[in-house]
């Protein structure tokens, strides 16, 4: 895995490569997947922030609309008013470096403002391009993932990988986004059957290809599910699971409900690719 800086907001960096990096979710919504609820106000958001980050996470993902099939869509505002308390206060604290989960430009706009680093857009620029703009004027870092939904994919799933990911990152260039702040993030169980999820893993690393940083969003999917035979809320040792095949393929970043458990598992994977480089006793 190539060392390199991942360039953010507000003058901040990251170095990614030589250490897995950990962004923990935090979902300050009724009705996510498997976590609704559970941090929707904002002192109870702050307080998951603040343990996410004592366990070792480095960036915390904070969204306001559920992203789970089904969901029932949100309006700009009421997003925003989720979202923005729990960011400006995360922020003022320094403590981690903060991203904010929308596809909206007018949600990052607001969120950057209040101190957010990074923009995970879910639709990889493919829904408001005009993120690919406010990120270029802010030198904000940018998760692109990648999504099946809405559109027909290729049989394929790598083909299909690289056929949506070349649009977004096109985007991203005529906007003026330098590849130094493009994370990629393929975008695991966004419209994917549980085959195609396993298939993603096994093929992992021919997305080395992009020669850009690769973040896995696996945490507590149905794909997990299928195979353990566990509930939502129970998945934490399958995704940990997940986790360390990815990094073992090329992943530099994780986005994870459970981070105490896939920091601990992630330090494992470090070790043995530390083994594998030359001149390691």
């Amino acid at each position: 895995m190539t060392d390199r800086s991942w360039m953010l907001a507000h003058g901040r960096h990251l170095d990614l490569g030589g250490k897995a990096v950990v962004m923990g979710v935090l979902n300050v919504t009724p009705d996510s997947f498997s976590d609704g609820g559970q941090f929707d106000t904002t002192e109870n958001a702050l307080a998951q922030a603040r343990r996410m980050v004592a366990e070792g996470a480095a960036i915390v993902d904070v969204g306001g609309e559920s992203t789970r099939p089904g969901a029932q869509a949100v309006t700009a505002l009421e997003e925003q008013r989720r979202v923005l308390p729990v960011i400006e206060a995360l922020a003022a604290e320094r403590g981690c470096l903060v991203s904010v989960d929308t596809y909206r430009e007018e949600t990052a706009q607001l969120a950057l403002a209040a101190g957010a680093h990074i923009v995970n857009d879910v639709w990889g620029l493919q829904r408001e391009s005009g993120i690919a703009r406010l990120a270029a004027a802010t030198g904000a870092g940018l998760v692109i993932m990648h999504t099946g939904r809405g559109r027909e994919k290729l049989p394929d799933v790598i083909a299909d990988q690289f056929a949506f990911l070349d649009r977004s990152l096109e985007i991203a260039g005529k906007a003026g986004v330098g590849r130094e702040s493009v994370v990629l993030d393929p975008g695991f169980g966004f419209a994917k059957e549980v085959d195609e999820n396993l298939d993603l893993m096994a093929r992992f690393d021919e997305l080395k290809a992009f020669g850009l940083p690769l973040m896995a969003g696996t945490s507590r999917k149905r794909f997990i599910g299928h195979v353990t035979g566990r509930d939502a809320e129970h998945r934490a040792a399958g995704t940990a699971a997940t986790s360390v095949i990815l990094r073992l393929r090329g992943a530099a970043l994780f986005r994870v409900h459970d981070v105490a458990i896939n920091v601990d598992a992630l330090a494992l994977a470090d070790a043995m690719l530390a083994r594998d480089k030359p001149g390691s006793s």
